[in-house]
């Protein structure tokens, strides 16, 4: 795979430019969608809880072309829910970023879409794939394969609703008797949507089992617009693997980026030189978590920002010394100085493996 380049040397060759693009990194477009020319092939996926804008923020700046927003409730937004305001947020200083919306009903889905087309949305994408129960038992998310006629209607309205480029993201299909994925996407097509991710799993799977590379190449072959494959990239040479078995355009990041927002970087760089990016090193990964402390708790406020904090903080230790003590200890702990303090010694090598004045001893 060649010689490795730090991630500081790496990042300091590609800083950001004046423009909010990165100098050389970002100088060749590699995905277009409609009229949207993305820097790259590597997208970060829509997470609920994860992909906030502090997550955002940082996975942009290590050089990902494109983000994408938490899954929102088109019913919500429509609504201005607060919550819902803020998963949202101005979408301007981000760009390109899309805002991935979820519903039933394609005039609510449609007006959701105008209003985030408002706030600086570079793109709207159209979630087909989510296999919560929650949201399936609402007739949403990876339901609507189930039901490929509002599929066509809610897709049709939302492209009719605003001048930017529509997407959608879905799976194989509901369970592997139902696997019409490429049939959705040719509806899909033909309504105008203009990018189609697939997580390579069908809803029943959930999240078990493997994602099925090769099923999405059945979608590359059903539709002319690109298509980008979606589930168990966590190397670089998984999302290779990915593009060489599907044909697919792309490759989206999902869960491989928790505690990881320079991974996507990574995959980016391999993708493009076969060469390795190194991931940082602890005293890099110890200044980047801290940073993205401190967004946590500017973006939401103290107290939920400490509370929210905790899963990115448990993700971003995995593999060190102390980390499972770690955990427990921030679990227990509501003082952010406190907290500081636990993120700077485990990245120093100080924090032990047994921490004497956890609360939870027991």
């Amino acid at each position: 795979m060649g010689k490795c380049l730090s991630f500081m040397q790496w990042l300091g060759r590609n800083s950001p430019g004046t423009n909010g693009t990165t100098a050389r990194y970002m100088a060749t477009a590699r995905l277009r969608i409609g009229p949207l020319a993305v820097a790259g092939n590597v997208l970060l996926a829509p997470m609920s809880g994860v992909t906030d804008r502090p997550f955002r923020r940082l996975v942009k700046r290590f050089g990902c072309g494109l983000v994408y927003s938490e899954m929102i409730a088109g019913a919500q937004m429509v609504r201005a829910h607060g919550e819902t305001l803020r998963m949202s947020t101005n979408c301007a200083d981000e760009a390109p970023m899309a805002v991935q919306l979820a519903g039933c009903e394609p005039e609510v889905m449609a007006q959701a879409a105008r209003m985030n087309q408002d706030r600086g949305a570079a793109l709207i994408d159209i979630n087909m794939g989510c296999p919560v129960k929650k949201v399936v038992n609402s007739m949403a998310g990876s339901a609507l394969m189930r039901d490929e006629d509002n599929a066509a209607r809610i897709i049709e309205a939302v492209v009719k609703a605003v001048t930017i480029p529509v997407t959608l993201k879905m799976r194989m299909g509901w369970d592997h008797d139902s696997l019409n994925a490429p049939s959705l996407a040719r509806r899909a097509e033909a309504v105008g949507i203009q990018l189609i991710t697939i997580h390579g799993r069908t809803r029943q799977q959930l999240y078990s089992g493997a994602a099925d590379w090769r099923f999405i190449r059945k979608v590359k072959d059903a539709v002319r617009v690109p298509v980008v494959g979606n589930g168990d990239v966590t190397t670089p040479e998984h999302a290779a693997e990915l593009l060489r078995l599907s044909g697919a355009d792309g490759v989206m990041i999902g869960r491989g980026a928790f505690g990881r927002p320079w991974f996507p970087a990574q995959v980016q760089h391999f993708l493009d030189t076969g060469k390795a990016l190194a991931a940082p090193t602890e005293t890099e990964r110890c200044a980047v978590m801290l940073e993205h402390y401190e967004a946590l708790l500017s973006h939401y406020g103290r107290e939920p920002g400490v509370r929210i904090a905790r899963k990115h903080l448990a993700w971003s230790v995995a593999g060190l010394n102390g980390a499972n003590a770690f955990r427990v200890a921030v679990n227990c702990e509501a003082d952010p100085n406190v907290v500081r303090a636990h993120i700077v010694r485990i990245f120093s090598g100080e924090f032990p493996a047994e921490h004497s004045n956890l609360k939870e001893a027991a």
